[in-house]
């Protein structure tokens, strides 16, 4: 009865089951894993941002390039405050507000983003607090350059000038005349009259939409596997089924559809004539 498995047509369905089904698994399986690992990530984000508050802040210099392991970390650095930007439509505690940007000549000549404060409403440099002139030490946690449009972060141009987007070399070496940190720092003690910005986590290392995703795919794929499974054994049983009855004489010589169609046509030839 099952001598149709051997059959070329058959031979093609029970290869693409054994190669769909291992691969689905594999998907399924890979999927879960990038979850897994963003639960990690998340973990040792949290779990850092803990520690960091508490250990002692490091130079600037043996933090870099800033990573998943150094960003968020205590730094610090020195040098003499330089030209003063607005970063608009960022938000703090519910409310709409802007970051007071300035950026910090360190002895090497390069400059270091260094937020000291967040302050509400529309960006206004009549309200942000001026820098302290002569040589200062700053401390904060370190952080990566912002991605316009990605995290939160405003893709938008044409911002009036003494503003900027993002924090990020590729935006602010634009707006100066001297190189700039791949880096930022936000205060761990915002200057007078501001309210400090917390250290935002790594990037990919958070429970967002793309780690939901990730358990997502995981469900469809091992939901594929299922169904072709599902597909094979129901195409087995109609296959049988038509072989038993074929058996039993059950299956017609004609398709019936076939014959009226037949039959039409020839009352159609009479009615020409």
């Amino acid at each position: 009865m099952y001598r149709f498995l051997l059959t070329p047509r058959w031979w093609g369905i029970n290869v693409f089951v054994l190669l769909a089904i291992p691969f689905c698994v594999f998907m399924g399986s890979w999927q879960l894993s990038r979850f897994e690992d963003r639960m990690q990530d998340h973990r040792s984000a949290v779990t850092q941002a803990a520690t960091s508050e508490r250990e002692a802040a490091r130079p600037l210099d043996e933090m870099l390039p800033v990573d998943k392991a150094t960003s968020g970390r205590q730094v610090t650095a020195t040098g003499r405050y330089d030209r003063q930007l607005l970063v608009p439509d960022r938000e703090l505690d519910g409310r709409n507000g802007y970051y007071v940007l300035t950026l910090l000549r360190t002895d090497r000549g390069e400059a270091l983003p260094v937020v000291r404060g967040w302050l509400p409403g529309s960006p206004d440099p009549a309200k942000a607090p001026a820098a302290p002139k002569g040589e200062v030490t700053v401390t904060g946690a370190l952080q990566a350059s912002e991605t316009p449009g990605d995290n939160g972060v405003s893709a938008q141009g044409g911002l009036p000038a003494g503003q900027t987007a993002a924090i990020s070399a590729a935006s602010l070496v634009n707006l100066v005349p001297y190189d700039v940190y791949d880096a930022w720092v936000t205060l761990a003690r915002a200057d007078s009259g501001m309210t400090a910005v917390p250290a935002s986590a790594p990037a990919d290392s958070g429970l967002d939409l793309k780690a939901f995703q990730n358990l997502g795919y995981t469900g469809e794929w091992f939901v594929f596997a299922g169904f072709v499974v599902f597909m094979w054994f129901r195409l087995l049983r109609r296959e049988v089924e038509f072989v038993r009855d074929a058996e039993l004489g059950l299956v017609p010589d004609e398709d019936p559809d076939e014959g009226e169609g037949e039959g039409r046509g020839q009352d159609q030839q009479r009615m020409t004539v």
